[in-house]
């Protein structure tokens, strides 16, 4: 049973879920019959809350492990800057499904689809080898706890992203 439960709080796991909602999420803001304003507010939310999760519990502590590359850590806080700054141009447009709306939300795709991939490929698969499950474990308690916070704090509203964005 214990096994089980540090399995579902493995962080490289919790993260690659998250990854897997958040293009679930694009697939609805795509999608004409879907709500695509509802699929951005909860795209948005989800993005700032697992960001800043990611930078102020996981990045870290994972440095400290010699199979986790350094550079790609900060390369994985420069993006998700480079994400945040997409999201901020699609909330601040007014009309959903609009051509600067479509171009805009594809701006965010390719900015955000580019950093899962790099993050999957190099610092989860470095964790996935080189930190214990144990670490893995108290590291997706603390993401789970910080992602939480963020999502109570409405973190994905436009005045928080805009927060964010500016520092």
């Amino acid at each position: 049973m214990a096994a089980d439960k540090q399995q579902d709080q493995d962080v490289v796991a919790l993260i690659l879920e998250d990854h897997r909602t958040m293009e679930e999420l694009f697939r609805r803001m795509r999608s004409v019959e879907a709500d695509r304003a509802g699929a951005l507010a909860k795209f948005s939310a989800l993005l700032i809350a697992h960001g800043e999760a990611e930078e102020s519990e996981v990045y870290g502590a994972l440095k400290r492990f010699k199979d986790v590359d350094d550079d790609e850590v900060e390369h994985g806080t420069e993006e998700h800057a480079e994400g945040n700054g997409a999201l901020l141009a699609l909330l601040e447009v007014s009309e959903v499904g609009s051509d600067e709306w479509d171009e805009r939300l594809e701006e965010l795709v390719k900015a955000v689809t580019h950093h899962l991939d790099e993050e999957e490929r190099t610092i989860l698969n470095g964790a996935r080898e080189a930190v214990p499950d144990e670490r893995r474990a108290e590291l997706g308690a603390a993401f789970l706890r910080e992602r939480e916070r963020q999502l109570a704090a409405d973190c994905g509203s436009v005045e928080n992203v805009r927060a964010v964005v500016r520092g």
